[in-house]
């Protein structure tokens, strides 16, 4: 059987960082606020989470660094090939260490995880969470590629999560500057669709012109963004 093509965001753990430890559902149920709505959807929507691997100093050789003392790494088997977010959220809100997730369905594969760093300014310890990034879904037999090279685990962090984020970094832009100016495309993107459709139902020609001003302008902000 010929194997998919490797993905860089599909990565081989090393077998030191190994866990592969079932975790059952009601271990997160504990350490995060689940309502019924939420429950539910793990239900129906996971089959099985599982611990893969743990990247730390004891397990990968590589010193921790602003805060980023370990990165776990957990497999998610659904049920179904769609998975909501907030299940994601419930998980990464229950464990203090970034965590980049695997999800499986069906002989395929999906990378994904979200950028959780220290929220500022927050004295209680509560972490902010980006957006989900994620690869598309892949042959489960697909190539995998070994660890990025790094110095420590903040910049292994950064790097594993580069793979996963659909813009290009600029050089040298950090990652959290790539991620909100990912976020700013994306609102403007929505901004331009919104007056686009006003620009489209718009009778009056004064009101045409301006919205057609306010286009140009947004096009013209997503070219420098981009």
């Amino acid at each position: 059987m010929s194997r998919g093509k490797a993905s860089p965001a599909l990565i081989a753990w090393p077998a030191k960082a190994a866990v592969n430890r079932v975790v059952p559902k009601t271990k997160f149920y504990e350490h995060a606020a689940v309502n019924s709505r939420l429950k539910d959807m793990f239900v129906k929507e996971v089959e099985q989470i599982t611990w893969l691997a743990k990247l730390a100093t004891e397990t990968i050789n590589l010193p921790a660094k602003d805060g980023v003392s370990e990165i776990q790494v957990f497999g998610i088997q659904l049920k179904a090939p769609e998975l909501h977010q907030d299940v994601l959220r419930c998980i990464d809100g229950a464990i203090h260490h970034p965590i980049l997730f695997e999800l499986h369905h069906d002989g395929r594969v999906q990378g994904i995880a979200s950028f959780k760093r220290p929220r500022g300014g927050d004295v209680t310890g509560k972490l902010l969470l980006s957006e989900y990034f994620a690869t598309p879904w892949l042959p489960a037999e697909s190539e995998r590629t070994g660890l990025p090279t790094a110095l420590n685990l903040t910049v292994l962090y950064e790097r594993l999560l580069l793979r996963l984020v659909p813009l290009p970094a600029r050089p040298n832009e950090p990652l959290r500057a790539l991620i909100e100016r990912f976020d700013k495309i994306r609102a403007a993107k929505r901004e331009l669709d919104r007056t686009i459709l006003g620009l489209e139902k718009e009778k009056q020609f004064n009101r045409k012109v301006e919205l057609n001003a306010a286009v140009r302008k947004l096009v013209a902000e997503l070219e420098k963004l981009k």
